[in-house]
């Protein structure tokens, strides 16, 4: 859904390296075998992992990984070669002309130039000493309120830096600097556990109260617990975390890959109302810490209205996909593992024509009865849309107040039947991962206990 989210993952493959491969030297090693063209993409991550456990300091890290891909064409044939850490130029473009031999021919695309005059380095490193006090401050907040919770903080500071240099003459990339904050809390009363967590990141330091008081506001509303009918339907809120069990299946429904492959339930819907009239879905560029000036193809990134009022206006894709489609480009192709690029979101925010003030609380002032979830269990749903998962965290409204935890409940419906009943929408948003959205009711879903 996002660069970092991609290169998180990406991270988590790295070895750690002291050198790489000089991406001027490859690129001009490629070229002298002849090809018609060559492309190499570089990443470095340097990040800073501090991790508390049992209301103790535990773990701290420093760790330095990087990787190069390298795509070339011979032939119209497309080879692609990925290394880890230091690396031999002659080797990787062997392994590339290689493999040129294994894939039919396809047009290759390389950008001459993108935007100009962006900036360099987005974001702001902060110290490990800084992220150890900010994670003592997090848990000595939370334990002001219950001092038997037992907290585990995690605080990060990550540093990637990418290059994209082409045989047509682009050179572009920059550095990323992101802090990630999360706190979770866990009480144990009798035979009941309760766990809860919360998140926040940002391009720089942040203060850590917007996390603790979301954990003691959690915590509050879980000092009692009551159960719901064994079976019955009613309204249920979902947090903004919760919200991406419902908009990462928009997400993968707008794809254009999905289009290619005729999968997506929306492949005639352009043009039609898809969910409720009361949701606007667009991507900004210039938003939030995911904010970037081109994707992992060189490709301008822009603001692009997907949905509008419940009706589809587009789908998205790589530069490939996008021609194959027939339609603009518009800067979502990336990279998952340094290899080629696919369709993916820069971010997906959600906002609406209509809300309620406020947010969870506020929402739920609106209910006679309904059921607020904040943390789920169980596989995420496909691009059917059909989804049964446990409620990890959730509580129980009655008469417009929040009541108490529920436990062993679970919840099951369809995405799409779901948000084309949106019955409200609050006003505040919150930053989840790739994801900038509110809090909202949804009707349809059936709930177990």
């Amino acid at each position: 859904m996002s660069r970092f989210v991609v290169n998180e993952k990406m991270r988590q493959n790295y070895t750690e390296s002291p050198s790489m491969v000089d991406p001027e030297q490859l690129l001009e090693y490629a070229l002298k075998t002849g090809v018609d063209g060559a492309e190499v993409y570089t990443s470095r991550v340097d990040s800073h992992p501090v991790g508390f456990e049992a209301n103790q300091l535990r773990q701290i890290e420093s760790i330095a990984s990087e990787g190069v891909g390298l795509r070339l064409w011979r032939d119209g044939r497309v080879g692609l070669a990925i290394a880890y850490g230091c690396v031999d130029s002659q080797d990787l473009v062997q392994q590339a002309l290689d493999l040129c031999a294994l894939h039919e021919p396809e047009e290759m695309l390389l950008r001459g130039q993108t935007v100009a005059n962006y900036p360099q380095v987005y974001g702001e490193a902060i110290a490990v000493e800084t992220m150890i006090e900010r994670g003592q401050q997090a848990i000595a907040q939370v334990r002001d309120h219950y001092p038997e919770a037992i907290c585990g903080a995690d605080w990060e500071c990550s540093q990637e830096s990418f290059r994209i240099i082409n045989s047509k003459g682009l050179d572009c990339g920059y550095t990323d600097i992101t802090v990630d904050g999360s706190l979770s809390a866990e009480i144990t009363r009798g035979d009941d556990f309760l766990n809860v967590w919360y998140g926040q990141s940002e391009r720089e330091d942040f203060a850590v109260n917007a996390i603790a008081q979301r954990i003691v506001q959690y915590l509050d509303w879980a000092k009692q617990t009551t159960k719901l009918r064994s079976t019955t339907k009613m309204p249920v809120i979902f947090t903004a975390k919760a919200a991406d069990l419902l908009w990462g299946v928009v997400a993968m429904a707008m794809s254009g890959r999905q289009v290619q492959q005729q999968t997506t339930p929306w492949l005639h819907k352009l043009g039609e109302t898809v969910i409720s009239p009361l949701v606007d879905l667009k991507q900004d560029p210039n938003l939030g810490i995911y904010n970037a000036p081109f994707d992992d193809e060189g490709t301008p990134t822009q603001t692009v209205n997907w949905i509008e009022g419940g009706i589809l206006q587009g789908f998205y894709g790589d530069w490939l996909t996008c021609q194959q489609l027939a339609i603009a480009p518009t800067g979502n192709g990336f990279r998952g593992d340094l290899g080629s690029p696919s369709p993916g979101l820069l971010n997906l925010i959600v906002s609406a024509r209509q809300t309620v003030t406020g947010d969870i609380a506020a929402l739920a002032a609106t209910l006679k009865r309904g059921l607020i979830i904040d943390q789920i269990m169980g596989d995420e749903p496909d691009l059917s849309g059909d989804f049964s998962v446990n409620v990890e965290l959730g509580y129980r409204v009655k008469d417009g107040e929040i009541v108490g935890r529920v436990k062993d409940t679970m919840v099951s419906g369809n995405v799409y039947q779901a948000l084309n009943q949106i019955r409200a929408i609050a006003s505040e948003r919150y930053w989840h991962g790739s994801l900038f959205v509110p809090a909202m009711i949804v009707e349809g879903l059936s709930i177990s206990s």
